[in-house]
């Protein structure tokens, strides 16, 4: 059975419209695989020797941040980790045991990059645990504790996937605990630092990390199980019904029905809520570069790089996906008398406001001084004048759908790569740093800031010769953008 699901998605693949973008997505993914893959090695074997020469007991200083280690494993995979996908209706009708549909899909997870990675960690340092006279019982059992909690995270993912308020729930307790770490009020790692140590000290203790990955393993076949029907969240549930009318777009004329569309859209699905979310998360970004936390990043250049995403969150979360948002409806509409236009137009001004909101939210960045504020404030002009071309420019190009009930891809897909898109987006982050570094070397800091931000207000004045250009680009890739959104993904 399970050969046969693999050979329909092994047919599924090859036999898509977009298997030349889906071919080159894959080579690049294996190559920063291959990458990781070195990294996790390299810093499995130095790790060890590193803690020693520092005056660590190397074991004992990895187990008191391992829980970080764990957190920071389930942060990435909630981003980035591509929960396996079976289109299920047609295998339905078909006489098929439900639990060994539901078994193929779980198992799919077992073999997942996300999983496989960190055995290059901790593999290399359990030899050289080993090579230094470390028991070999201990550290087995500690070996193995490690890849069930690892398994354990995998399924956690899974529920958070599906469920926002959990997300919030751990989110929050995690970075409550975090800050009183830092600040010295609470220190987690004194109390979970005696559990990962006595995977190694007592034997037995790696069974509790086994019996937590059984427990989720028999939930989540008993919660997939229990939703595998044809009509499976299709019952509508009984609310107060209510009614948005947003009046107060009104003044923006024809390009209001959009807007209203658009907001109305990012408040009711659960993909379109994470872009806000997402834009939440760009206005702190400029905490690593202003603080002078990371030497590397404490340089005028990288400030601006910064201002560019603490104004972009929204731009770089929701722009780059237009019209994807439209995806499910979007055939109809090109069937409507529509002016594209005024489409492209309700969504630049959605950007643009989205981004003079960051830039004011920004204002906290005064605390590190005018020049920190600076960045953001010429970056906002920057996002708002050329960048929200850029972002529509390359949407014409990106033929990947959006599921709107789903967290997944919120950072791309492999069917929205493609060469055109890349060149695009290299301009969004590379023209403000060239226009800085002009004026950084000529005249000063503050002329750099001045070109970046001239830059931002030639786009005004230039936007409606530069819609004429996207709008032509539109109605030459139309076609082609209907047919892949009607394309189901394999």
């Amino acid at each position: 059975m399970f050969k046969h699901f693999i050979t329909l998605q092994w047919k599924g693949f090859f036999r898509s419209a977009s298997l030349k973008a889906n071919l080159i997505f894959k080579i690049f993914t294996a190559l920063g695989a291959l990458y990781l893959i070195a990294m996790f090695t390299f810093a499995g074997i130095g790790l060890y020797y590193g803690l020693q020469d520092n005056g660590y007991e190397p074991l004992q200083t990895l187990n008191r941040f391992m829980i970080y280690y764990l957190v920071g494993d389930l942060i990435f995979r909630y981003f980035f980790q591509k929960m396996p996908i079976i289109n299920i209706k047609p295998l339905l009708l078909l006489p098929f045991d439900k639990k060994k549909i539901v078994n193929y899909a779980l198992g799919k997870t077992a073999v997942s990059y996300f999983n496989l990675v960190h055995a290059f960690f901790f593999i290399p340092f359990t030899v050289v645990l080993l090579m230094n006279g470390y028991d070999p019982m201990g550290v087995g059992c500690w070996l193995l504790g490690m890849i069930f909690l690892f398994y354990v995270n995998n399924f956690i993912n899974i529920f958070l996937n599906d469920i926002l308020s959990l997300v919030v729930v751990v989110a929050t307790l995690f970075i409550i605990l975090g800050g009183a770490h830092y600040y010295g009020y609470f220190n987690i790692t004194d109390y979970t630092l005696e559990f990962f140590q006595s995977l190694y000290s007592t034997n037995w203790v790696f069974l509790l990390p086994l019996a937590a990955l059984i427990l989720m393993i028999v939930i989540a076949h008993r919660y997939f199980s229990a939703r595998l029907y044809m009509d499976a969240g299709l019952a509508a549930k009984a609310t107060t019904a209510s009614t948005e009318n947003l009046d107060w777009l009104n003044r923006f004329g024809r390009i209001s029905i959009f807007l209203k569309n658009d907001i109305k859209l990012i408040k009711r699905n659960k993909r379109s809520k994470t872009t806000i979310i997402m834009s939440v998360v760009f206005l702190f970004y400029g905490l690593l570069f202003f603080t002078g936390g990371v030497e590397s990043y404490d340089n005028p250049f990288m400030k601006i790089f910064a201002g560019i995403f603490i104004s972009g969150g929204f731009l770089f979360s929701f722009g780059q996906f237009v019209p994807s948002w439209d995806s499910s409806y979007y055939p109809l509409m090109m069937t409507q008398n529509i002016s594209y236009k005024e489409y492209l137009t309700s969504k630049w001004y959605l950007v643009v406001i989205a981004t003079a909101i960051s830039t004011i939210l920004g204002a906290g960045y005064l605390y590190f001084g005018w020049e920190a504020y600076a960045a953001v404030v010429v970056g906002g002009i920057f996002n708002m004048g050329v960048n929200g071309h850029v972002v529509l420019l390359g949407g014409a190009f990106n033929k990947t759908p959006v599921d709107l009930t789903s967290n997944k891809k919120a950072f791309g897909d492999s069917s929205a790569f493609n060469i055109k898109s890349i060149l695009i987006s290299v301009p969004k982050l590379v023209l403000p740093i060239a226009f800085y570094a002009i004026g950084h070397f000529t005249l000063g800091p503050i002329f750099g800031y001045a070109l970046v931000a001239l830059a931002g207000l030639a786009g005004f004045a230039f936007r409606n010769w530069t819609f004429k250009k996207i709008e032509a680009i539109y109605k030459k890739e139309k076609y082609k953008t209907i047919a892949a959104y009607k394309q189901e993904a394999p």
